[in-house]
């Protein structure tokens, strides 16, 4: 069953338009985006529709996945903090933040809190090196930026999440 193709094939097609025939292939960021909204990974199965749509191989598909931090290829928190550990955000503290924010969560960086509600990844370059730490909050409703942040304020900020999950 091809769910992109049948969910959003009018999306697809605009898009695609977007691009001369033999540059479809461009559009995959876009494809990759309308797989992922509405779990917030891609699946195997979405690459491989990906791949067929714009005549591409699966592993030029995948390729754009892990090497972006705006997709993931797995299941993860409803929140994912990326935050930014580059060299002049480390140099502002941002590991420190990093290392100090997953033990006050109970989790190693890279992997998600019990409750699956949060997810915290390093990611490079953000572009707000002077006010780290700082992070982005990828959610399926899109991107929050968050600077010079401190673990007590991330820490409320994830008290609000899990207050609003509640309602």
């Amino acid at each position: 069953m091809n769910k992109i193709a049948e969910k959003y094939s009018g999306d697809i097609e605009k898009i695609i338009a977007k691009y001369p025939p033999e540059q479809k292939r461009s559009a995959v960021m876009s494809l990759l985006y309308i797989a992922q909204r509405e779990d917030g990974y891609v699946t195997k199965h979405d690459i491989n529709e990906i791949a067929e749509i714009l005549e591409m191989t699966p592993t030029e598909v995948v390729a754009l996945v892990g090497f972006y931090t705006l997709y993931h290829d797995k299941q993860d928190g409803k929140y994912r903090i990326q935050v930014c550990n580059d060299l002049p955000c480390a140099l502002r503290g941002a590991d420190e933040f990093l290392e100090n924010l997953c033990e006050n969560l109970g989790i190693q960086v890279g992997d998600t809190t019990e409750d699956g509600l949060v997810s915290v990844e390093g990611v490079m370059c953000l572009a707000a090196c002077d006010k780290a730490p700082m992070f982005q909050v990828q959610t399926g409703d899109g991107l929050k930026y968050h600077e010079e942040m401190t673990v007590e304020n991330t820490m409320e900020l994830i008290e609000s999440w899990k207050k609003e999950e509640k309602k």
